[in-house]
């Protein structure tokens, strides 16, 4: 419990976006994926399904999805929802989707199945992202009012325009992770994978390496550097990293450029070129090839994504 606590007080947290979206109609997105965790909570008379472990989450349940975790979601009513991929879900995402119609403001009063849809950022000494860190997969939240509650508390002030919005957003969502760790530890779930991936905080030398990582993106990043950072041998070094973080040095670096140009999508108008040089691909056509490999679309079509994400 001591550890959990430690990294709780290491954490940085960034509310991203809450949205409110009806379901225009079922679908069962495969491979559904984001960059940024994702808490999905379920409205009245609707349902999410998670389809990896056939669990459904109903009105007042709640669903996450891990930073970087790919999973297959139905939306709405599974014997009558579409079967897409993930890079069709996105660019035809108003197709199923709209900002939520209030009942009283339609003019037939039919109403849609609902929920909403909450983004953000935890990550450790601000460098690593916390639950993808843990290799999570995404898990459906069932009878947690306290939960439920915060996330009415963020619904509520992201849909205001009230005095200290932004800072009452921002401690409820510090609340929300703290709360998704405790239903974690006090539910046991998941508790080999929380044994063997939380030991990477412990040592300086490994949190010397994701700082340095995270401040030179842009920069010469091979294990020769950071042997250099962590004071160990070149030989050494990616055995070491592997050992206390599960992945190999260059796999993560990859995933934190790649992470920092889904960024500069959503946040600039950067040419794809502009981009892939300020994470550290000199060649534009290497640096489109492995985003596409990673997310599975186009770096375009995820600049269309977020655009779509005001829905």
């Amino acid at each position: 419990m001591e550890d959990f606590n430690r990294i709780i007080e290491s954490l940085s947290v960034r509310f991203i976006r809450c949205r409110h979206l009806d379901i225009l109609h079922s679908v069962t997105v495969n491979n559904a994926y984001d960059v940024e965790n994702t808490l999905i909570v379920v409205g009245e008379g609707s349902t999410v399904t998670l389809e990896t472990t056939a669990e459904t989450a109903y009105a007042g349940d709640m669903l996450f999805m891990p930073a970087g975790k790919a999973c297959h979601l139905t939306f709405g009513m599974r014997d009558r929802s579409i079967q897409i991929g993930n890079e069709e879900f996105i660019h035809n995402r108003e197709q199923y989707f709209r900002k939520h119609v209030p009942t009283q403001e339609l003019k037939n009063g039919t109403k849609l199945q609902n929920y909403f849809h909450i983004n953000f950022e935890a990550k450790v000494f601000d460098s690593v992202s916390f639950f993808t860190s843990l290799d999570l997969p995404a898990f459906v939240i069932k009878g947690n009012k306290r939960l439920l509650q915060i996330t009415e508390e963020i619904v509520r002030e992201s849909e205001a325009d009230s005095v200290g919005r932004e800072r009452v957003i921002q401690l409820q969502t510090d609340l929300l992770v703290v709360e998704i760790i405790r239903y974690i530890l006090t539910n046991h779930r998941f508790t080999e994978k929380l044994a063997t991936n939380n030991t990477y905080f412990r040592d300086p030398r490994l949190i010397d390496i994701f700082t340095y990582i995270k401040n030179n993106l842009s920069g010469d990043l091979s294990n020769r550097v950071l042997a250099r950072v962590a004071n160990v041998s070149e030989d050494y070094v990616g055995q070491y990293f592997k050992m206390l973080t599960g992945i190999n040095p260059q796999d993560y670096i990859e995933y934190q450029r790649m992470e920092m140009a889904v960024n500069l999508l959503r946040t600039s108008k950067k040419s794809i070129r502009a981009i892939g040089n300020e994470v550290g691909y000199k060649d534009t056509a290497y640096f489109c090839r492995r985003f596409k490999m990673m997310f599975g679309i186009p770096a375009g079509k995820m600049r269309r994504r977020e655009s779509l994400m005001n829905l």
